[in-house]
């Protein structure tokens, strides 16, 4: 079973989640990380939100702020987990970046 881990602000993969729960075919294991407080526009060092460790075979990024998004692809770069970001320009790390 693939391990995905979904990291989301105030429910924003929701419906992403409920799709690879019903089309999947219970072959995934998801996890979420949830961000749901309020945020400064600028985030100088997002370590007090995003976890050291991360046990996935692939993450889903649904983050809406960008320095999070952006220390998340440098974080799954260095744990070799890909990451998939759509309609994001990340600039650090290796994020797949596909159009919505």
């Amino acid at each position: 079973m693939q391990k995905i881990m979904v990291f989301q602000q105030n429910g924003s993969g929701k419906s992403k989640i409920e799709g690879i729960n019903k089309f999947g075919e219970k072959q995934f294991l998801i996890k979420t990380f949830d961000i749901d407080e309020p945020l400064p526009p600028v985030l100088d060092d997002t370590s007090d939100y995003l976890p050291k460790i991360i046990d996935a075979d692939i993450v889903l990024d649904f983050l809406k702020h960008q320095d999070l998004s952006d220390d998340l692809s440098s974080l799954c770069e260095k744990l070799n987990i890909p990451v998939i970001a759509s309609g994001k320009k990340i600039t650090t790390g290796q994020a797949i970046c596909s159009p919505t």
